[in-house]
């Protein structure tokens, strides 16, 4: 566990780095990256198409690496995915530093793709797992990302800052994200052990995602708990994305600001994820806790939009980091079990699609919706994640009604 532990850190650190970067880029009139004509929707249109663009190749990247690590390997297929990764953050700095969007899309794009290592990530951790330890290791992982959005945007902020160092630009956190991608690659090289047991000779087809989408929603045993999956993603994907610019609008947040407060964010999910979790998980099903996870933490969206100076953001935060610390592993976890262990990374490589699915819409409706108002998007992921919980309700309801006698 402790090798995949840290290098989930030290790929989600190399995203952590870049999340307080899209939107002042975007936004910034000075920077010439867009058309000075560009008004400020036109400006978070281009961003959530780009935004959008990763969605849309992890879409089909998660299901095609996850079951080309059932059959060759988890290790293999790990390694040439964060080579990828690395490539995409070169063309991304590259399209920065020459000021030509296009090179954007072209990163954003393979580096969406080789997310979808994450189903691969997530069924070596299956592979090495009991159905009872599954939701605390799901957690540790949950505590990677949150150690490394603690440190990533937080790094992001600072190097993305010419008043701190007269020679950061906004391509910097690019650069610094490549070099660690290559110093994962080291990693898996001389320390990933290999966690699959027997492989299996999967068809391998760029479609996938679209297949896993119907077997998602069709299948009686999987589409509620995928639908509540699909909800609550497409719900958090407004929050993650267009939190930036409501920032940006509201408070006048510039780069720094915006990675410090991701790093606060960060230690609170850490937090949750690598402690809290443990007892929970102990005591509750991952069913009984997406139970009061899901209503809480769109209570908690919906308080974001009540604080009128920055400090007061700071007391909401928490938690939304907390209730979304117990929500993601626990849907994780229930997906996982629902799968029998010769087809973890097929299974897992479904929740990629539907999760890579569910992302692809909220930054092209967000991009819109921001133009109107800076506060709907938040608004409109609150909703989201109360229809997930909603949907919750039905199940356990069902569930309890077969179990009686």
């Amino acid at each position: 566990m402790g090798v995949v532990f840290f290098t989930t850190f030290l790929d989600l650190l190399g995203v952590g780095i870049i999340i307080p970067i899209i939107a002042p880029l975007f936004l910034d009139v000075q920077h010439h990256l867009l058309p000075d004509h560009y008004s400020f929707s036109d400006r978070t249109v281009m961003m959530g198409l780009l935004i959008s663009s990763f969605s849309f190749m992890q879409f089909f990247g998660s299901s095609f690496l996850g079951a080309l690590s059932d059959r060759f390997g988890r290790k293999k297929v790990l390694f040439a995915s964060i080579a990828g990764t690395a490539i995409g953050y070169l063309i991304l700095a590259s399209g920065i530093e020459l000021g030509m969007p296009v090179l954007l899309f072209a990163g954003r794009m393979l580096n969406g793709f080789c997310a979808g290592n994450l189903a691969v990530i997530y069924s070596a951790i299956a592979d090495i797992s009991t159905p009872e330890e599954k939701s605390k290791n799901f957690g540790l992982v949950g505590a990677a990302f949150g150690i490394g959005f603690v440190i990533g945007p937080f790094m992001g902020g600072q190097l993305a800052d010419d008043e701190l160092v007269s020679w950061f630009t906004y391509a910097t956190p690019f650069w610094v994200a490549a070099s660690l991608s290559l110093l994962n690659l080291v990693l898996i090289a001389l320390r990933f052990t290999e966690t699959i047991g027997q492989k299996v000779n999967r068809s391998l087809n760029f479609t996938k995602g679209i297949i896993n989408l119907k077997t998602a929603f069709t299948h009686p045993q999987l589409r509620i708990v995928f639908l509540i999956s699909f909800l609550f993603i497409f719900g958090f994907t407004f929050f993650t994305q267009f939190i930036q610019v409501y920032l940006i609008e509201a408070f006048d947040y510039k780069q720094s600001d915006i990675g410090q407060l991701f790093a606060y964010m960060g230690i609170w999910i850490a937090l949750t994820q690598g402690g809290i979790i443990r007892p929970i998980s102990k005591r509750f099903a991952p069913l009984k806790t997406l139970r009061f996870s899901l209503v809480f933490l769109a209570i908690a969206m919906l308080g974001l939009l009540l604080p009128n100076s920055s400090w007061q953001l700071f007391l909401v935060l928490p938690f939304v980091s907390i209730f979304q610390g117990l929500t993601s592993p626990n849907i994780t976890a229930t997906v996982s079990n629902i799968a029998s262990s010769d087809i973890q990374g097929e299974i897992l490589g479904i929740n990629q699609s539907v999760s890579a699915f569910a992302q692809l819409m909220p930054p092209l409706i967000g991009g819109v919706l921001v133009g109107f108002d800076i506060r709907m998007p938040i608004f409109g992921s609150a909703c989201f994640i109360l229809m997930a919980w909603l949907v919750l309700q039905r199940l356990s309801f069902k569930q309890e009604a077969q179990a009686k006698p």
